[in-house]
């Protein structure tokens, strides 16, 4: 049976759940009791997890793919996944995993150590047939890997040119997630329109800007879930989805607006659901062009934006205020001894003054909605009055998720001089290698789309990676963050605590610190 026949038959079966949630739903009572309807916050841009980059993509992929490790529940905890377990050698270079036996792809082709070798090899191996199926934006995470080796059917090794101490959280972590080879050749650069893993559901239908549906995998591995299916609606707009939320349209909401947590609260009929997590929102600076360029600027910005109102007015106290490139939640590699940039307008003119940037047109990246933004147009408009205040004239342009970080990604130089962003992570290596290094740049598949390069910042983020002892990891992050903070290339704003709200009818269901939404135990009644 090839997959286009399987899904076809996917589509047949689930067309009755799939059609009730398609319609403006009215009444709880019109979604199927067996049926899971959520309202996510944009439209995904791909189902294949070594393409994308956002949270509102990875909250899908988890639940139709496995990878080699993954989190234990509630921590960033690393646990065996499709590898029942694994070996380091002595000098830190080479990982060697026994795979999970008798497990298949949803397309019913064999997952092995072949089907790993080829996942790791499409993203690492530019001659590599299917890497024209790319471009692959995360494979940082996994550059560490010169060799996959196949030792036998079910064991692979993964060989490293030097030590990688974030490599098994790596693994974890969407990008991670492993692809059925054969679907792959089939669909080429399709795939991402009809994704096939492992996981705990099956892919089922995408019709765009309406809905993912998902069906349970009869025959998955870890035991089969409780639900018939999940349906993916993408509701962009925050209030409409706090509608369909409350007229019983959708069975659970992530990212709540801290407008209506309260509403929420008062009834019996939802369940507000919070999580802490690796969470930061800031603004990235075109550090390429004036006035960004200078960092007496860079810093002005960071003193100028009134954080603590942001947090407690816009957010409402869903968020604290951030005070560098790694969050607080990163308890061990956190530097605790920087404190936040104050709200001080009279310092921020006279920084801004004395680079001669009074008066300065800046243009202004915001997004309308997206993966941890929280309440980005407030936000935007409430930082372009605070930097108004200081001298500072910022003009808005607001662009839909996807067309954002199509924006955003390949660099601001020529186009914009701030922009908003939030990147939720699992480990602290993450964020600042991926776009605070110089070869992070745009240019160099990376996301340091304001240009910042700092010789002793790639030094450190070098050094940290390959480290395999805690301790001397978490000094030299610290030595890091102290230079980042002072260099100031982002403006850093807040560290959000994820939220959730669910029907009372959805059980055994709760938020990860990974921003994962993990629906294979979920259930509702």
């Amino acid at each position: 049976m090839t997959q286009r026949t399987r899904v076809a038959k996917y589509l047949a079966a689930a067309a009755g759940l799939i059609g009730l949630a398609l319609s403006a739903v009215t009444a709880e009572a019109q979604i199927p009791e067996d049926v899971l309807v959520v309202g996510q916050i944009a439209e995904p841009k791909s189902l294949d997890p070594a393409t994308v980059t956002a949270v509102n993509d990875f909250r899908i992929l988890v639940n139709v793919y496995d990878g080699l490790t993954r989190y234990a529940d509630g921590t960033l905890k690393v646990v065996p996944g499709l590898a029942e377990s694994w070996e380091i050698s002595d000098d830190g270079t080479v990982y060697t995993f026994k795979l999970r036996e008798d497990v298949t792809f949803h397309d019913g082709t064999p997952f092995n150590a072949e089907a790993v070798k080829f996942n790791f090899d499409r993203m690492l191996k530019e001659d590599h047939p299917h890497h024209d199926t790319g471009p692959f934006p995360l494979a940082f995470f996994f550059s560490a890997i010169e060799e996959t080796e196949v030792v036998d059917e079910y064991t692979v090794a993964l060989h490293l040119g030097e030590p990688y101490a974030p490599l098994l959280s790596n693994l974890a972590y969407p990008t991670g997630l492993m692809v059925s080879p054969a679907a792959v050749e089939e669909y080429g650069k399709d795939f991402g329109r009809n994704p096939v893993g492992t996981g705990p559901f099956k892919f089922a239908l995408w019709e765009s800007n309406r809905q993912v549906a998902l069906e349970r995998n009869e025959d998955y591995w870890d035991g089969a879930p409780p639900l018939r299916g999940v349906v993916f609606r993408p509701i962009t707009d925050a209030n409409a989805r706090v509608s369909e939320m409350l007229s019983g349209g959708i069975d659970l909401m992530v990212e709540v607006p801290p407008d209506n947590i309260a509403t929420f609260a008062q009834s019996d009929e939802f369940v507000i659901h919070e999580q802490a997590g690796p969470h930061l929102w800031f603004l990235i600076l075109n550090m390429k062009e004036a006035p960004f360029d200078d960092k007496r600027v860079r810093q002005a910005v960071n003193y100028a934006i009134d954080k603590r109102a942001l947090v407690e007015n816009v957010l409402q106290g869903t968020a604290t205020v951030a005070t560098g490139p790694i969050p607080a939640a990163f308890a061990w590699a956190y530097n605790e001894s920087l404190e936040p940039y104050p709200y001080d307008p009279e310092k921020a003119r006279a920084l801004i003054a004395e680079a001669g940037a009074e008066g300065a047109d800046l243009t202004f990246y915001v997004t309308e909605g997206g993966s941890g933004m929280l309440a980005p147009i407030a936000m935007g408009t409430a930082i372009q009055a605070d930097l108004a205040e200081v001298g500072l004239n910022v003009e808005i342009e607001t662009y839909e998720w996807n067309t954002f970080l199509g924006k955003v990604n390949p660099g601001l130089e020529g186009k914009a001089d701030m922009a908003e962003m939030a990147w939720m992570t699992n480990s602290p290596d993450t964020l600042p290698y991926l776009a605070l290094r110089t070869d992070a740049w745009p240019e160099n598949g990376g996301f340091n789309s304001g240009y910042y390069s700092n010789p002793k910042v790639d030094e450190l983020l070098e050094k940290a990676r390959t480290s395999t002892d805690q301790a001397e990891r978490a000094k030299l992050y610290k030595e890091m963050q102290a230079i980042v903070y002072e260099d100031a290339p982002w403006a850093f704003i807040a560290n959000w605590k994820q939220n959730a709200v669910t029907s009372s009818r959805v059980k055994n269901f709760k938020l990860q610190p990974s921003f994962l939404l993990l629906l294979h135990k979920t259930a509702k009644e």
